[in-house]
């Protein structure tokens, strides 16, 4: 049997849980493919192709790593908080998460040179749905028949990059990273009339793979007090290890028989599953240490990543599943009235706001998926140096609550921690 999964891309009931990302459109592919960047990025859009920032750890670019203080220590701690509001007709639900997000620190090498290391997510895959059965001569003969679709798991990335001058207003970077974890969907089919088999079936995966950025920062100025950045990022496409297991059995009078157990090894099938390559550009302008403005465009192509073919990717229901070309468009904006302001705290701090528009790397049914949001932040400073904790909220809607597809708004919070420290200081008294 198989289900109509578009009769069933809605949440049972409202959930609490410790995911990333928690929503029926998490059933596709490899999950939502994380946005990264700490709470600061977070504020402004989710721009940082282009940002140089001595205050804040930026590691969207490796090359951004030469802008800190040569002999600084920084390190940023991010927490995210979700919340899903979802529409399909007339059904209604939610949902709301909430985990680390992200850890990183960064420590200077040499004059020029920089690096920097984190753990982040990747991919985040969370739902759990149930449709019954409504066609009535088919009740007539089986009885009561319900259907659920649940999954969880996603991927985790830690990387190790570094940031180097390459001539005046040129700056270079690299990132080798690491892609693991373990992915979990499960189907099953329960009959009320003990006299029919009960199906269960799904997909368990574990999954690895490395990849490789590059980065490029040109800085120069454009007129009195006002420095404009040209970013660039190149990140290549990966291919995945690891084991993908395809399972179903089958339940009547709680005896179980194995009907199909297939092991795919990935290692020996190199190049059949691929992480997309992806590539960035952004341009930033910068006034008086006051104020930034940033665009940032990302594409990333997933339509030769094999997921159109391979199992536990490709199967999803009866929905025709189709991986693509994704997009992003970004901008961010923030503005500090007088960051040396001793009398007023509230002049000292950093006000941000951005937007995006994101098209999903895969279509449902052949209509793409597209997101749009609203950015809003503050960092505010703590103690001395560049120590400061930042907020921010993105308000935002995925899908439309039409033709088929379902519409998802959220409001996801971000809190950050920057640390800032210098290393190496002599200190002299009189």
């Amino acid at each position: 049997m198989i289900v109509p999964l578009l009769c069933l891309v809605f949440p049972s009931e409202a959930q609490n849980v410790a995911y990333n990302a928690y929503s029926p459109y998490t059933v596709f592919g490899i999950g939502d493919i994380s946005q990264q960047g700490s709470a600061y990025n977070k504020g402004m859009g989710g721009v940082g192709i282009a940002t140089r920032d001595k205050r804040n750890l930026n590691y969207l670019n490796p090359a951004s790593l030469t802008a800190r203080d040569e002999k600084s220590f920084m390190a940023d701690f991010t927490l995210a908080q979700g919340n899903r509001y979802y529409a399909k007709g007339d059904l209604k639900s939610c949902n709301n998460t909430f985990n680390l997000y992200g850890l990183a620190i960064s420590f200077p090498v040499y004059k020029s040179l920089a690096m920097c290391a984190g753990f982040t997510p990747y991919s985040d895959l969370g739902y759990s749905m149930s449709s019954k059965l409504n066609d009535q001569e088919l009740l007539g003969r089986i009885g009561n028949v319900t259907s659920y679709a649940d999954g969880e798991g996603g991927l985790s990335r830690i990387f190790l990059s570094a940031g180097f001058n390459v001539f005046e207003g040129m700056s270079a970077g690299v990132e080798v990273s690491h892609q693991f974890g373990k992915v979990q969907k499960s189907y099953s089919h329960e009959f009320e009339n003990t006299s029919f088999r009960s199906i269960f079936s799904g997909y368990l995966m574990n999954l690895k793979a490395d990849s490789f950025k590059l980065g490029l920062q040109y800085d120069f100025n454009v007129g009195e007090g006002v420095q404009a950045t040209l970013g660039a990022t190149y990140k290549l496409s990966a291919n995945v290890r690891g084991v993908i297991r395809d399972f179903e059995y089958t339940s009547i009078s709680s005896v179980l028989d194995t009907t199909r157990n297939i092991t795919t090894d990935l290692n020996k099938e190199k190049g059949l599953l691929k992480l997309a390559g992806e590539t960035g550009l952004g341009v930033s302008f910068r006034g008086n240490d006051k104020w930034t403005a940033e665009l940032n465009y990302i594409s990333s192509d997933w339509s030769k990543s094999g997921m159109n073919t391979t199992a536990g990717f490709a199967n999803v229901g009866n929905v025709v599943f189709q991986a693509g070309k994704s997009s992003s468009l970004r901008a961010g904006f923030s503005i500090v009235p007088n960051r040396n302001d001793i009398r007023y705290f509230r002049k000292r701090i950093t006000y941000k706001a951005g937007t995006y528009w994101d098209k999903a790397y895969y279509m449902v049914n052949g209509k793409p998926v597209n997101a749009a949001g609203l950015t809003l932040g503050v960092s505010l400073p703590v103690y001395r140096y560049y120590n400061s904790v930042s907020f921010g909220v993105d308000f935002g809607q995925r899908g439309v609550n039409d033709g088929g597809l379902l519409r998802e708004r959220y409001v996801n919070f971000t809190i950050g921690i920057n640390f800032h420290e210098y290393w190496f200081l002599k200190h002299h008294y009189d």
